[in-house]
């Protein structure tokens, strides 16, 4: 197998959400449900869909609800067979039967590399995908199989890049790129994270998607602390972008469909809405409940 062949994701999900607190108090963030199914199943559902189906969350403490979730609910499940349920039955069944999904403490919060750096055990000699926990692109747009298709013919690093309102970019890693005759792949010449918005280079943003190199894992490992004394992955990547001898350069894929911030109070929101206006059960009686609503507004 080419070594360039990704069979492995790896989802950072140790953080504490503490901007959704209360909620978060008890349950983590990548539990809040979008309609009916928790934020983390629509993560592990991208990776499955491109072909990924190994797939190792860096855990903290506090984050048991995730491994239920995706484990065998024996007593749930006979009542729902006694109860000739298997509607329900199927829901519950279809999150354990997703993928081989495995857990690893990040102990320290050390940052989004230091999580990252938690996977070379798991990952060993191969490229492999980062999917981040409270990012959710729509399903009926392409993101992770392009970058795949990308990483695999170039061997290069890939990260998904998003334009954003400048006025936004200080939120974000932000990218310097040079374009390639493909118009949606471009490289990177530079990466700042969070950069202030008159010093942003562009307003093309990273969002929470990364094809890595094996090679990855050397370049975190004598990474410096960085922004908020934490070990940032895109300081890693500013490295094999300025040296790509190092760890093989990176490209940018720039993503153009629905992606969901649902770390975001107000982004968590609009991704209930535009998920559920589309959904077969709930969407005609929510189209017409938001168009009265609009209406009294």
């Amino acid at each position: 197998m080419s070594k360039f062949k990704v069979t492995k994701a790896v989802i950072p999900v140790a953080g504490m959400g503490t901007r959704f607190l209360p909620a978060t108090k008890a349950m983590p963030k990548e539990m809040l449900p979008l309609i009916d199914k928790p934020v983390i199943q629509y993560v592990v559902e991208e990776a499955v869909a491109a072909g990924l189906d190994d797939v190792l969350m860096i855990t903290g403490r506090n984050k048991n609800a995730l491994e239920n979730h995706f484990d065998r609910a024996t007593e749930l499940e006979h009542t729902l067979t006694a109860k000739g349920d298997h509607g329900k039955l199927d829901k519950v069944q279809e999150s354990t039967d997703l993928a081989n999904v495995h857990y690893v403490r990040q102990g320290d919060p050390l940052g989004l590399g230091h999580a990252v750096l938690r996977a070379k055990a798991h990952v060993a000699e191969h490229s492999f995908a980062v999917l981040l926990g409270d990012d959710v692109i729509d399903s009926r747009d392409v993101l992770l199989a392009k970058m795949l298709e990308v990483h695999e013919s170039t061997g290069s690093n890939v990260i998904a890049l998003m334009e954003v309102d400048p006025d936004q970019i200080h939120l974000y890693g932000c990218a310097s790129v040079v374009p390639t005759d493909d118009p949606d792949v471009v490289t990177i010449s530079h990466l700042v994270e969070k950069p202030k918005n008159e010093d942003a280079p562009s307003n093309l943003a990273v969002i929470g998607r990364y094809v890595l190199r094996q090679e990855m894992f050397g370049v975190l490992e004598q990474t410096a602390p960085g922004r908020g004394g934490e070990i940032q992955l895109t300081d890693a990547l500013q490295t094999a972008a300025a040296d790509p001898s190092i760890a093989g350069g990176v490209v940018g894929v720039i993503f153009k469909g629905r992606r969901y911030d649902t770390g975001d109070k107000l982004d968590f929101i609009k991704a209930t809405l535009r998920i559920g206006v589309d959904r077969s059960d709930i969407g005609e009686d929510l189209r017409a409940w938001l168009h009265d609503f609009a209406k009294e507004i």
